[in-house]
């Protein structure tokens, strides 16, 4: 037989390409196998999002990274690259992201589990709401029934009763309507120059009949001159008439109420205190957001949607100033500090400017 020297071949060696062609195939598996590792992460990541636990999804990340780093998948990636040195890179964008897969299904159970919390807050208030309501509703329906049939000398009587229930439908809608007002940049008040101490008298007056029908001794100082701020009248009286409707309602009988108002290099501090049932340390710091009740104040009071609290410190930074709160636990009572700039530190600036 004829020798044909176009036939004869080099030997072949496992891991030796003697053409561009053979270095270009074992390249595309090389391409093909990081293909696969690619796929593998996102269909992790696509598990992720079906609530994989994440003990789980860090152990087939590991796995993964392992398979990657192995012998064999290091004879590979030399075998199909022989003449440049990539593993390190590798390495690095195989951790990078395993890490960043980690990271976001760390994040994505972040964000599940407070779009949950969320739902379960919104559910709780949706059923807070329609209580709170029908609460009012129901003595007005049962008077409106009788009103035809009493005697015109408690006709009187009967009127007052379901006006009383009216205005409480009405604060509790119109606190709702401030809520969601503030949280859209729509909450408008008409600022003038105010005297606060004026606004604090009549507040006081209008609680003190409150705090007499629950047996609670109220205590008030408030300076005598004039205390001018720049700012809205009616919301202004309404913040201080949600605190101290909040002391009320969480003081038991017998119980001590103190408004203290002072001036303190040019700002008014205005100190609502009681000995009341307290704010547990895990409310505390909750206290002023929308909605938030603290589970032994519902025990005793369960009245109320949460919101009275969070409508004040909104008006509150609407005229410039702060308001915090401060109680040493369950039992020892609470107290609410309101600061507002006087007219004087303001000048003729308006709190919207």
């Amino acid at each position: 037989m004829t020798e044909n020297k176009d036939d004869e071949q080099v030997p072949r060696r496992a891991g030796y390409a003697p053409d561009d062609a053979a270095s270009g195939g074992k390249k595309a598996q090389a391409l093909a196998h990081l293909a696969f590792l690619q796929r593998e992460l996102l269909e992790a990541e696509a598990a992720t999002a079906k609530r994989l636990h994440l003990d789980e999804l860090i152990e087939a990340n590991q796995q993964l990274v392992l398979r990657a780093l192995s012998t064999e998948g290091q004879d590979h990636a030399r075998e199909a690259l022989p003449h440049l040195d990539t593993l390190p890179g590798l390495y690095l964008e195989l951790r990078e992201a395993n890490e960043s897969l980690v990271l976001s299904s760390l994040q994505a159970q972040k964000l599940q589990l407070q779009a949950e919390q969320a739902l379960a807050r919104q559910t709780t208030v949706l059923a807070t709401v329609a209580h709170e309501m029908r609460n009012p509703l129901t003595p007005i329906s049962l008077l409106a029934e009788r009103i035809a049939s009493v005697p015109a000398e408690k006709l009187p009587k009967m009127c007052a009763l379901i006006e009383g229930q009216v205005q409480r439908l009405s604060r509790m809608v119109e606190d709702l309507l401030d809520v969601s007002r503030a949280n859209t940049g729509k909450l408008r008040l008409s600022y003038t120059a105010t005297d606060l101490g004026q606004v604090l008298t009549e507040v006081i007056e209008a609680s003190s009949p409150l705090m007499a029908t629950h047996h609670l001794r109220f205590d008030v100082v408030v300076p005598g001159e004039p205390l001018l701020i720049y700012g809205d009248a009616v919301r202004l009286a309404q913040v201080f008439t949600n605190v101290l409707t909040n002391a009320v309602k969480y003081t038991p009988s017998g119980g001590n109420v103190r408004l203290i108002a002072a001036v303190v290099s040019d700002t008014l501090h205005v100190t609502v205190a009681d000995d009341g049932i307290g704010i547990s340390p895990q409310a505390l710091p909750l206290i002023f957001e929308p909605y938030v009740q603290d589970s032994h104040a519902v025990d005793f009071n369960a009245s109320g949607l949460g919101i009275g609290l969070t409508v004040v410190r909104e008006l509150v930074h609407a005229h410039a100033g702060t308001v915090n709160a401060e109680s040493a636990g369950e039992g020892k009572g609470s107290q609410f500090t309101i600061r507002l700039p006087l007219l004087a530190r303001r000048g003729q600036a308006s709190p919207e400017a």
